[in-house]
């Protein structure tokens, strides 16, 4: 029988964070999604701001040609 391990057997790398991505200043779509997750960051809704973040990313990539 073998032992079980109980750590982890190297070192967590973490990067950094991706920046937010920004709006399309002529888009009201882009301009909603940036203002929901200002709003969202105002009341300490973390999670509601990822969102919006992965909701905008997508948008940009489908709607504006962003990578």
């Amino acid at each position: 029988m073998s032992t079980p391990k109980t750590t982890i057997t190297g070192p967590v790398h973490l990067t950094a964070p991706d920046q937010e991505p920004e709006p399309v200043a002529s888009c009201r779509e882009c301009l909603g999604l940036a203002v929901t997750r200002t709003n969202a960051r105002s009341v300490g809704d973390y999670s509601k701001v990822s969102d919006a973040n992965v909701v905008l990313r997508t948008h940009l990539r489908e709607d504006h040609g962003a990578e």
